[in-house]
């Protein structure tokens, strides 16, 4: 599930830099993440509140966000884990083109959270800046985005993830074709499954107003995406 975690432990240039601390002693850091619990429209469980029947998704400590939300009803939660796991996690479809569908998704459906959480992940997915900045901020159905990707599949699966993700009523023609000439079957499904997925997740996002974690914050900031996303 690390795909869809807030925390960003793996910036370690970002986690050596000097902090200050409160009379707490915590860090910046994790002041922000304090406030940002309160801000969530519902409590965040932590690994101390965890029920029994979440207690093995807390093991590593904070699991982010979805999973303390989701907590809150540990009977949903070991069911709807493993399924956005399933969905999420590598398969036949590569990193690259999974993070493509979910921060495409997300920037249609304005869902802060999860476009904020992903530009990290796409851009370590190997996705450029000007990449990662067409699928955030390129209205959708706009020819501009799919301009910015110079693969034919890319572009059919940009044209795709906009028809998919906009709704309602059927997807246009023209997206099922280019879709079906580019892609295999199982290859439709799964991207398909992928979107209506993300979409599931943006608007529980938010709804429940989760937060970023700070470490992605100061991602952001690092690679110049931060105003365009507060």
């Amino acid at each position: 599930m690390a795909v869809w975690r807030a925390k960003s432990d793996s910036f370690s240039a970002l986690a050596q830099a000097p902090q200050s601390v409160d009379r707490d002693g915590r860090s910046a850091p994790e002041q922000a993440a304090k406030v940002a619990i309160i801000m969530a429209l519902v409590e965040l469980i932590t690994p101390e509140q965890a029920p029994l029947l979440a207690k093995a998704y807390f093991a590593d400590g904070d699991p982010g966000p979805i999973t303390a939300a989701l907590a809150q009803v540990p009977e949903l939660l070991e069911v709807a884990l493993p399924f956005i796991g399933a969905v999420l996690s590598p398969s036949s479809i590569d990193w690259r083109t999974k993070e493509m569908v979910i921060l495409r998704t997300s920037a249609i459906l304005a869902c802060r959270y999860c476009v904020d959480s992903h530009t990290p992940v796409a851009l370590d997915s190997g996705l450029t800046h000007e990449e990662v900045r067409a699928l955030r901020e390129i209205p959708a159905q706009d020819e501009r985005a799919v301009s910015a990707f110079a693969d034919g599949r890319e572009r059919a699966l940009m044209s795709w993830i906009d028809a998919v993700a906009l709704g309602p009523g059927p997807v246009a023609p023209s997206a099922a074709i280019a879709i079906k000439q580019h892609y295999a079957n199982h290859e439709v499904v799964e991207l398909t499954l992928l979107i209506a997925t993300t979409l599931l997740l943006n608007r529980f996002a938010t709804a429940l107003q989760l937060p970023v974690h700070p470490s992605t914050i100061e991602r952001l900031v690092v690679e110049g995406f931060a105003d365009e996303t507060r």
